[in-house]
């Protein structure tokens, strides 16, 4: 039997994506939100470098595929109603802002950041920059859905400081497409590239998604053929994640064939040797950069970052999200903002702190987090290091970790050094599955069932 084979079959299951730790639905109901505005005030009592996710929800039809807390609608009225919300939080939480703090990256997600009209745009930009003191190097990231995308909305990109946008493309081929319930021609791509670097916004990420009916290796392989034409910096390549029983319209895609197990990881090795061979860097699990992009820099330095946003290179920085189900990471805490629009304004209109739900880290959260996210960002663990910036023997601390890891460099996942561990290339394809080990709240049967397969 193929060592591969047998490796997909024993590794393919449930597992978190750990772009927080613990995963998001470990987050508690909000019962005390003074004890979250505490968090804010003891986190600014110096001023601290910052960056900010913007939740636009609005999106004009539905991906099938989408697992994001979207609102369905084609009235551009309905963004005008949620700007005046959005733009009253975020005064609200500058007050309590340390006034020497500085912003160094923000980040609009969705949704459709792009719903916006060109105006809104303009003014979502002018409100942020009056409100934020700004680095001199901050990024400034729009993920754009190139269908909703005029010249106008590109010069407006332009002018609030837009300087990374984040092209979700997913497949180029029209059955696909049709599958997925997302038309989007190729040449619609290439004039929306064009646009944005003849407006000076270089910096250019494509976003891709393997396991989607009716997607092979093969097939696969064309759109990255395609796409690399466009020649951008990154790419980000998800495993789609089916999570029907979360995302009813995800039971539509099963109308279609849908690439097994196996097939998906010969579409990860494809794409790995494909991208690697042509001049990218592969960066944590599902990353790709050029050699001299921030990220593959960051990889090398050893400052590579993981969070909800994916992998990111400014460390150090607390996370503000605004808008509707949007997630903060403040220090040690997590706060995430009620996911009902309609609940989203009656908060905000009544003055009202507009989290759900939260989660403070415990001391063993803290440690399991930091051996996490470095796992997922170094692909290697050295429990020295650990042990000395914990205060702690790494090896007995994570004495229940040892019996997996040792099955798991017997399979070749990993390899164990003078002290620790390092991820070998195939583990690199079941690095969330290595990052369960460390995980102690993995076991939970009833979160479990919220993740989506490793392969």
């Amino acid at each position: 039997m193929d060592h591969r084979h047998d490796l997909v079959n024993k590794y393919s299951r449930q597992a978190p994506r750990y772009t927080s730790y613990p995963p998001a639905p470990h987050f508690r109901e909000l019962d005390d939100p003074q004890r979250a505005l505490q968090l804010i005030g003891e986190r600014n009592s110096v001023a601290r470098p910052l960056s900010l996710y913007i939740h636009i929800p609005f999106c004009a039809s539905l991906c099938w595929y989408c697992g994001c807390t979207k609102v369905i609608t084609r009235q551009e009225g309905d963004s005008a109603a949620y700007l005046k919300r959005l733009y009253a939080e975020m005064e609200g939480m500058k007050k309590r802002m340390n006034p020497g703090n500085r912003l160094a990256q923000v980040h609009f997600g969705g949704g459709t950041p792009t719903f916006l009209t060109p105006a809104e745009l303009r003014e979502t930009g002018r409100r942020i920059r009056d409100l934020f003191p700004l680095e001199e190097d901050m990024e400034f990231a729009v993920e754009i859905d190139p269908r909703r995308m005029t010249e106008e909305h590109v010069r407006a990109l332009a002018e609030i400081g837009c300087n990374r946008a984040s092209i979700g493309i997913q497949d180029i081929r029209e059955d696909v497409q049709k599958a997925i319930n997302r038309i989007q021609p190729m040449e619609i791509n290439e004039r929306v590239v064009r646009w944005l670097r003849d407006a000076g916004i270089k910096n250019i990420n494509t976003d891709l998604i393997y396991g989607l009916p009716l997607q092979t290796r093969d097939r696969f392989e064309e759109t990255l053929t395609a796409v690399k034409t466009l020649d951008p910096d990154r790419f980000a390549i998800f495993h789609y994640a089916h999570v029907p029983w979360m995302m009813p319209s995800q039971k539509l895609l099963d109308r279609q064939p849908m690439p097994d197990a196996h097939e998906k990881f010969a579409m990860l090795e494809m794409m790995i040797g494909n991208l690697t061979g042509s001049g990218y860097r592969y960066i944590g699990m599902d990353h790709f950069a050029k050699t001299g992009d921030e990220l593959s820099l960051a990889q090398q330095n050893g400052t590579l970052q993981r969070n909800f946003q994916g992998y990111s290179t400014r460390a150090d920085t607390d996370i503000y999200g605004f808008g509707m189900s949007s997630i903060s990471q403040i220090g040690d805490g997590y706060l995430q903002t009620v996911k009902d629009l309609d609940e989203y304004h009656r908060r905000i209109d009544n003055r009202e702190e507009p989290w759900h739900r939260q989660y403070y880290l415990t001391d063993d959260d803290r440690i399991r987090r930091h051996t996490i996210m470095r796992l997922m960002c170094d692909l290697e663990l050295d429990f020295g290091l650990i042990g000395k910036q914990w205060d702690i023997d790494a090896s007995s601390y994570f004495a229940d970790a040892m019996e997996p890891l040792e099955d798991m460099a017997a399979d070749g996942l990993l390899s164990w050094t003078g002290n620790g561990l390092r991820v070998t290339d195939t583990g690199r394809m079941f690095l969330r599955n290595i990052a369960t080990s460390f995980d102690a709240y993995y076991a939970d049967p009833e979160k479990k069932a919220r993740y989506s397969r490793t392969v």
